[in-house]
This record gives structure tokens, sequence and C-alpha cells, in this order.
């Protein structure tokens, strides 16, 4: 669930650190890139392009990076700085989608779809506030641990499964996805948010890593830096990508937000159906 999420490093220069953020975002499950010397670039890149996104997220997020990004997404002081700054940065985002819901005051007894539902991190208090809950993340051991963390508090009106989000089906009110458009290459990021508004009958909310000069510049410094180890490809996506994806599919832009911490940055957009 990074939407967004950033890969750790142990580099200790604040500007390579941020980079290396931009460069791998959480999903709910939110991503990561690999950092690599100069000397393996080229050939790194050429074995990554025939490495499928999908089922490198799915793996990643079915073993290494779970027991990772399961403590960022937790209480756990097992998290050093920079999967602590994440942790905070991710939860803002959260509260904010929060905040805009318990204002409008009309979530009870509403359908939500929560594509890429990571932990539950969004999932599990809309549902304690009344809304019935249908949600998915492509890595099974995501989603069985939200499933479980539901349980333990008692939820009911939550249903937690494994897939991928083009393989979501049906119709809700609101359809949610919360740093997990960093997996998403830029050439499927407008059918990506079309298929997420086909899904929604009044509203979807979405958050991406944006793509700026100063992010652009921040990841292709990371890529110079080694990193210790290799995790998932991130993909920041302009802003005008996905409104207009949006304006297409027929919802209009009503609020927005963008979080940025040292090691996360979030755009945030809600929009709804005209």
């Amino acid at each position: 669930q990074v939407e967004c999420c950033v890969r750790e490093s142990k580099m200790k220069t604040p500007t390579a650190a941020a980079l290396l953020l931009l460069v791998g975002a959480v999903s709910q499950s939110n991503a990561f890139v690999p950092s690599v010397s100069s000397a393996t670039r080229s050939s790194s890149r050429a074995f990554m392009s025939t490495v499928d996104d999908k089922t490198e997220v799915r793996e990643y997020f079915n073993n290494e990076g779970f027991s990772r990004w399961n403590k960022i997404y937790s209480e756990s002081d097992d998290v050093n700085s920079v999967q602590l700054d994440i942790r905070n940065g991710h939860d803002q985002t959260i509260a904010k989608i929060l905040r805009w819901i318990e204002a409008d005051g009309d979530i009870k007894g509403k359908t939500v779809c929560d594509c890429g539902c990571g932990v539950g991190s969004l999932a599990i208090p809309l549902a304690q506030m009344g809304a019935k809950i249908s949600a998915s993340d492509i890595s099974d051991a995501m989603a069985k641990e939200a499933g479980a963390r539901a349980k333990s508090m008692g939820i009911k009106n939550a249903k937690f499964y494994t897939s991928d989000l083009e393989s979501v089906t049906g119709k809700y009110n609101t359809v949610t996805c919360v740093d997990v458009a960093i997996h998403y290459p830029t050439d499927k990021m407008a059918e990506m948010v079309g298929h997420l508004c086909s899904l929604s009958t009044d509203r979807v909310l979405i958050s991406f890593a944006p793509k700026t000069w100063y992010y652009s510049a921040l990841k292709k410094v990371g890529e110079l830096f080694p990193g210790p180890s290799k995790t998932t490809r991130a993909y920041l996506h302009e802003e005008s990508v996905v409104r207009n994806a949006l304006s297409k599919a027929g919802f209009e832009v009503t609020r927005e937000e963008m979080t940025g911490t040292n090691f996360y940055f979030s755009r945030l957009l809600e929009a709804k159906r005209v």
C-alpha cells in the first residue's frame, strides 16, 4: 500500500536518501527501484525489462517485502529512522482521507472497494466507520495480514482477498487506491485510473508519487548509488495524466492534498462522478 513508499537505504546523505525514497514507494503494498552500480546498470536494465512488473511486485510483497512493510505499517519499534519517516508520511495520507470522509458524514452503510489494501491501513478504519468494505491486494501475505488484523478487532463488515487491480470487478460507492500507482508504468497509468473509475458509482480516491523536475532529478541521482538490496521498480506520474484520465472517465477532482516528508511523497486526489 506508495504509494508513496520508498526503498530502505543505509545511505546517510539526505539527498541520496530522499531520492531513494522516491525511487521506491510503499503499495498498499506502495514499491521500490533497485539501485545499481554504473558497471552493472546496463545489464540490470536489460534483465529487468524482461521481468513483468506485476510478477515482481507480487513476489516481493509475498516474501522479503512483506516482513519489511508489515513492520512499517504497524506500531512496531523495530524500524529505522527512514522506515519511521515513511510510516509517518503514509499515516498522514490515510488521516487526510479519513478526515474528508468523516467531514462528509455519509460513509456508514456505503460500499467501499480498496484496491491495493496492504495490511488494511485504510480499509480497517473505514470499516470501523460503518462502511461495507471489499479490499484486495496482489500480495496474498498482505491480504491475509489485513484480514487477520480486522478479525482481531472484531470487524465483520470487511472482506479481504488476493487479486491484482485489473481483476477487481463490481460496483461500489467509493473506490480507493492509495500508494499503489508507484508500481504502474506511465503507459499503463491512464488505463489503471480508468479501471478504478469503472468500479465507482460516486467517488474515487487515488494517491501517487508526482513526477516533477525535482523528484525526477532525485530519482536519477539515486540510481547512481549502489543499494544494499533490490526491491521493485517505482514510477513517478505526471499529475496531468491522472487528472485527464479521471476527466475522461466522467469524474471531476473535488479535493486534493500533497504529503511530503523526508522520505515519502504522495499526491492525493478525490474525484466525484459528474
